[in-house]
């Protein structure tokens, strides 16, 4: 197996692209490579099999969709309240804008898993995980919202995203506005 991660990252960073350009059925080894201008061959190198590519796809996609330790850091620090939840919020649905093109990466796979057993088990792993993380943040600092709550915000921010990175149902509410709405209709009151 190849060892080079630097490379790895760009074949999955290339592979992410083909994904959210061309679906499932575009994203092929070749296509990754011409993609990422390396020699024909070299993603099958790297990644041996589908099943193999799918599983880099999801580690990068964790890798370039996670929280920036800084920001949790300075999140954690501040006193519990429906505002700080509200920030946290904000944040995830930041990174997953920001990475547009990740973000509908992960869609095309979530689509393909409903269809793949293997990309199913590969993808419900990483999405507990993450979720459980959630859980775990909102746990520790204290913040307002049970497991039950966080799993709403995750249905709805999934909706929220797929709304704004496709076609928006209503452009001219701002998402802010849209999180700010979301937080209040589930936690109620105020801080």
């Amino acid at each position: 197996m190849a060892k080079n991660d630097e490379r790895r990252r760009l074949l999955a960073d290339a592979g992410l692209a083909v994904l959210a350009r061309e679906g499932s059925r575009g994203l092929t080894h070749r296509a990754i490579d011409d993609a990422a201008g390396v020699p024909l061959g070299t993603a099958s190198n790297y990644f041996r099999s589908r099943d193999a590519l799918i599983s880099g796809l999801v580690d990068r996609i964790g890798e370039r969709l996670g929280p920036e330790p800084a920001v949790l850091e300075r999140l954690a620090a501040e006193p519990p309240s429906r505002r700080l939840f509200s920030d946290y919020l904000r944040d995830i649905v930041r990174r997953l804008t920001a990475e547009r093109e990740v973000t509908l990466a992960l869609f095309e796979l979530r689509l393909e898993s409903t269809r793949r057993p293997a990309v199913a088990a590969v993808l419900g792993e990483w999405q507990r995980a993450a979720f459980e993380g959630d859980v775990a943040f909102n746990t520790a600092a204290g913040l307002p919202g049970s497991r039950r709550d966080i799993a709403l915000f995750h249905y709805a921010v999934d909706g929220l995203l797929f709304d704004r990175l496709t076609n928006p149902l209503d452009p001219d509410t701002s998402t802010d506005d849209v999180i700010e709405a979301l937080v209040a209709g589930l936690l109620g009151g105020d801080d």
